[in-house]
């Protein structure tokens, strides 16, 4: 097994002064999908934000090491250039920033250095094609009037471009038909491979059948409660959350 790209130990974020996140242990390799489940208000969406660098979501306590760095102390912008990636669950509309400026920004900011305009328009194009996203979108001011899956489509198109090195995918599957799940799906198993972690977050179990995970971890009142195989993801799709004291399924309505 490779070493562990994200190693979490101990880990307590609180927001605004409620701790949320109570313990958490959590190790990812590199090259490997993780699936981390549960049901709502466990504190999965914390933990993502926690990692990303979002100021709201405070580190109170333990350590989250990526490839071996404290990120606890980096701005959210360090944490980009050292490779890791958040798709978030409910992507901002930014009025007056076309999708170009701002993928090229975020290029830009990432690499450390201007990218040419002939070799930012081909990685784009490629990247579009992979995530059939309209090359119309490109002129249009981000996310603004965007479908749901549109705007799941572009999340992972920025994945695509800034080609991070560990990603976290935050109920990328929230809001998506099926047409829309395959695409993202597939445009996440383009890129899965050695040089990129994935940790998807989710509460349902209907992404992992596109995007198989290589383990499944279940998050319940902001700790880590069970850990498994794949089969894990089949077994909470049969019986939901009850065995972790929620009612809740892990499948939505009608499958």
């Amino acid at each position: 097994m490779s070493e562990a790209i994200l190693k979490i130990t101990g880990l307590e974020v609180a927001v605004e002064g409620t701790p949320i996140l109570k313990g958490v242990d959590l190790e990812i390799p590199q090259g490997e999908v993780h699936a981390l489940m549960g049901p709502n208000g466990s504190g999965k969406s914390t933990l993502a934000y926690a990692l990303a660098g979002h100021p709201r979501y405070e580190i109170t306590g333990g350590t989250a090491l990526f490839d071996g760095q404290d990120i606890a102390e980096m701005g959210a912008d360090e944490r980009a250039r050292i490779g890791l990636f958040l798709a978030m669950q409910y992507p901002v509309e930014v009025p007056g920033v076309s999708v170009m400026n701002f993928l090229r920004t975020a290029l830009t900011s990432v690499r450390g250095e201007e990218v040419p305009p002939r070799e930012f328009i081909k990685e784009f194009d490629e990247a579009s094609k992979l995530l059939s996203f309209d090359r119309s979108f490109a002129d249009r001011y981000l996310n603004e009037g965007f479908s749901g899956g549109e705007k799941k489509r572009h999340e992972i198109l920025q994945m695509a471009m800034l080609k991070p090195r560990f990603a976290v995918l935050d109920e990328t599957d929230s809001g998506l038909d099926v047409d829309a799940l395959r695409v993202v799906s597939e445009g996440v198993n383009t890129m899965r491979g050695p040089g990129l972690g994935v940790l998807i977050i989710t509460h349902y179990t209907r992404i992992l059948r596109y995007i198989r995970p290589d383990v499944v971890h279940v998050m319940f009142d902001g700790r880590i409660a069970r850990t498994g195989g794949p089969e894990l993801a089949e077994e909470l799709e049969e019986r939901g959350y009850a065995e972790f004291g929620s009612k809740e399924p892990a499948t939505t309505p009608g499958g």
